[in-house]
């Protein structure tokens, strides 16, 4: 705790008055706790031996001497500032000093320094420089709310998951269907046209290179999104391997994470050995999604651009490694969305999804009675089996 507060004060040099307002109020609440525990006389501040759950706290001697030296830097960096009253400053920090080094209050510690140091140390935080710790940069905008994250974005126009229509089965496949029908997947899958970067969800995949250090396509549109800590933190996890995922911090996308994943090279064709390696993204993907409590995953057409992968057997690969999986984790994830670019890509997921998510046969019966009712009024002019649409 020592250390984690020294890290957050050692980040302030000169805060707002109505910052330090703010944490005065709170260390002046805790100081009333103090009052009461520690009135002059009193067993806990004569060194009598008395039976009380803060003992060992009074006791760490050493821990109070390492908050008092950080209290005393920042006040005099606060002093030398010059931006608040001398006796609020001395007010405040004393409280800060004292309670530290008491070890008691901690809520109240941690209260303060979310609303005031944390604050100040927003202030200071800058995405657009690869200059910063990305590991406190990481921390930080981790421990935020996805409303309090929006200030953080580098992006404009971003797109919350609730604005993502889910796709729902629908019969008419050209096909019979590879998987049984399984309700507890349903709303779980979406197909997106846009841009990835703008996704407000728990995280997006990124179709990377072995190198994660950036590149062309959906992988080098993430970094310029996310900004250059990416890439820092990119650079310490030291490459992934083919069919292999790694998760980063968002940074300044809406997505709380980036999972890095290598899609096969199918240039030479597609065999066996690429196949395996393109599902093993996607359950890769879903498997670090899932293990950093991240509910919703979005997925660009992995290897399918200068990887050469062709399209119309990447979707198959895709849709069976996310069947199964949340056959198996229906219930660590909310939503798989296949974000598309093209409007291929959008077509080939929609004609093959009712393979791999069928319908029930209620659902399919509805469907159909309801096509052919709009049919006989004239408002559909094509053939039912070829039609696939996206509900909400």
């Amino acid at each position: 705790m020592a250390l984690l507060i020294s890290a957050r004060v050692s980040n302030v040099r000169a805060l707002p008055c109505s910052a330090l307002s703010r944490v005065r109020a709170d260390f002046q609440r805790a100081g009333v706790k103090f009052r009461h525990l520690f009135t002059p006389g009193s067993p806990q501040l004569t060194g009598t031996h008395v039976t009380s759950p803060i003992r060992s706290a009074v006791n760490a001697a050493g821990r109070g001497a390492k908050f008092s030296t950080t209290a005393a830097a920042l006040h005099k960096s606060t002093r030398a500032n010059g931006s608040c009253p001398p006796g609020g400053r001395r007010g405040w920090l004393g409280k800060f000093a004292f309670g530290a080094a008491l070890g008691v209050g901690t809520a109240a510690v941690v209260q303060a320094l979310h609303t005031g140091l944390i604050t100040a140390m927003a202030l200071k935080m800058n995405l657009d420089s690869a200059e910063g710790d990305w590991k406190e940069t990481k921390d930080f905008l981790l421990s935020l709310s996805v409303k309090d994250r929006r200030g953080y974005y580098r992006t404009s126009g971003s797109v919350p998951l609730d604005d993502i229509p889910v796709w729902t089965p629908t019969a008419g496949a050209s096909e019979p269907s590879r998987y049984q029908r399984n309700e507890k997947l349903d709303q779980k899958i979406s197909v997106y046209s846009g841009d990835i970067t703008k996704l407000e969800i728990d995280a997006i995949v990124n179709a990377a290179n072995k190198s994660l250090l950036g590149g062309g396509g959906v992988d080098g549109a993430i970094h310029r999104a996310a900004g250059p800590l990416l890439k820092k933190e990119c650079a310490s996890l030291h490459g992934c391997e083919t069919g292999e995922a790694k998760i980063t911090c968002g940074y300044g996308l809406p997505a709380k994470y980036v999972i890095h994943t290598v899609g096969p090279i199918a240039q030479g064709g597609v065999g066996e050995e690429e196949r395996r390696a393109l599902r093993s993204c996607y359950r890769n993907s879903l498997l670090a999604a899932t293990e950093n409590t991240a509910r919703s995953v979005a997925f660009p057409c992995i290897s399918t651009g200068i990887y050469g992968y062709p399209p119309e057997q990447a979707v198959h690969e895709a849709l069976a490694a996310v069947r199964e999986f949340l056959d198996a984790h229906h219930d660590k994830l909310d939503r798989v969305i296949f974000c598309v670019f093209l409007p291929t890509d959008k077509e080939l997921y929609l004609q093959n999804l009712p393979l791999y998510f069928p319908p029930g046969e209620l659902s399919a019966q509805k469907t159909q009675t309801h096509f052919l009712q709009r049919q006989q009024l004239g408002s559909v002019k094509f053939n039912y089996p070829n039609t696939h649409t996206q509900r909400s």
